[in-house]
């Protein structure tokens, strides 16, 4: 089972672990590795945002302006033959690039923003 959580600008990443009987976190996104457990849901949730807290904190002492990942922009998409021909053709016949259509198609998907 995985889930998502949210605080702030913050997403974590949820999953039960049968092992230790917790429900174990990790936040996305961030320049480190932060994670953080609970015994139920209520609990879950206020360690995550204790976690959140604690990393901002730990940022601000080490001068760290910007405590999510830094992104370029550019990544690679690797799918099917058939379905870039497809997409490709469907972007010239609307007149744009294949780039343009990826994007906006994905900004039409979105869910966190």
């Amino acid at each position: 089972m995985e889930n998502i959580l949210k605080y702030k600008d913050f997403i974590a990443t949820v999953k039960y672990s049968e092992e230790d009987e917790a429900f174990v976190g990790r936040i996305e996104g961030i320049k480190s590795v932060v994670s953080f457990e609970g015994q139920s849901v209520a609990e879950l949730k206020e360690a995550f945002q204790e976690a959140v807290k604690s990393y901002l904190a730990f940022c601000r002492r080490k001068g760290i302006a910007d405590a999510q990942k830094s992104y370029t922009g550019i990544f690679n998409v690797r799918i099917n033959s058939d379905l870039h021909r497809k997409a490709a053709i469907t972007a010239k016949s609307k007149g744009t690039t294949l780039n343009a259509f990826v994007k906006e198609a994905i900004e039409k998907r979105m869910e966190f923003a």
